[in-house]
């Protein structure tokens, strides 16, 4: 019996609050409400907050207490964890009160709702870049900042998000073969743009074999009259790879093919 009572004033509590709540939001009580918004925050109770923030904001435009309402919003939408708004309140603090005390703060944010907001590789990296010029943003305004080295930590996660995106459209290129066209060469091509724009990336030695693969089976794939001259490229490229890098445990792949394409050569 006591504990149906005390569920069922917990139930009655949770009304009365509830209809508390919602009699403030039809509320003119502006000052009422920046209370509540602030005891909400503190509270955790982030929902309520913005609901109330985002009315407050248009009211507190140009006062005292505009900096403060756009702060705690944007703080709100990240904690709840609604990057990519909380994006859009970091940039609008910083946008609104470029020397603001929490400027500093806020441009860090922003970069940090837009990496945590960044899609998944398999999909559009449209996102992942914009949080990297974002962060880049950052660096340029506060090179000397306590927030370096995470945003340097971000941005290596961002390149090899990016990178392993490259590798992605790399092996479509080689599964499409040459269906409507060259798609070999594409992926060469990929590949070799993502060896340049991503020269210290760990997917490296996978681009590298990626092109050696690309041109063994273009080869192979080719009519007799171009396969010789076609094979060479794929000695070439092995040579290239096994000097950059020995240790892969692509060698035993890469050499199968050199010998394949050495026969061919040589006319074996």
């Amino acid at each position: 019996m006591k504990l149906k009572y005390c569920f069922i004033l917990l139930i009655i509590c949770s009304l009365t609050s509830c209809g508390e709540y919602y009699k403030l939001l039809k509320s003119d009580d502006y000052e009422a409400k920046w209370e509540k918004a602030n005891e909400y925050y503190e509270q955790g109770k982030y929902a309520k907050t913005i609901e109330l923030l985002e009315e407050l904001k248009a009211i507190y435009k140009g006062t005292e207490r505009s900096e403060q309402c756009l702060y705690m919003l944007a703080n709100a939408y990240y904690r709840s964890k609604d990057f990519y708004s909380a994006t859009n309140q970091y940039q609008l603090y910083y946008k609104t009160y470029p020397k603001g005390i929490f400027a500093e703060e806020c441009r860090f944010m922003s970069g940090k709702a837009a990496f945590d907001d960044s899609p998944d590789p398999r999909l559009s990296q449209e996102g992942t870049v914009q949080a990297m010029d974002e962060l880049n943003v950052f660096l340029e305004y506060y090179p000397n900042s306590q927030y370096r080295p995470e945003v340097e930590k971000m941005m290596d996660i961002l390149m090899e998000k990016l990178a392993y995106k490259a590798l992605l459209n790399c092996r479509l290129y080689y599964d499409l073969g040459n269906y409507m066209g060259n798609n070999y060469e594409s992926c060469i091509i990929t590949a070799n743009n993502a060896l340049n724009d991503f020269p210290i990336s760990k997917y490296r030695v996978d681009f590298a074999f990626m092109i050696l693969k690309a041109r063994f089976t273009y080869a192979q794939e080719s009519i007799e009259a171009k396969q010789v001259e076609r094979f060479r490229r794929v000695m070439d490229e092995y040579y290239s790879f096994t000097t950059d890098f020995p240790e892969s445990d692509y060698q035993k792949e890469a050499k199968r093919m050199f010998e394949y394409a050495r026969k061919v050569v040589e006319g074996k």
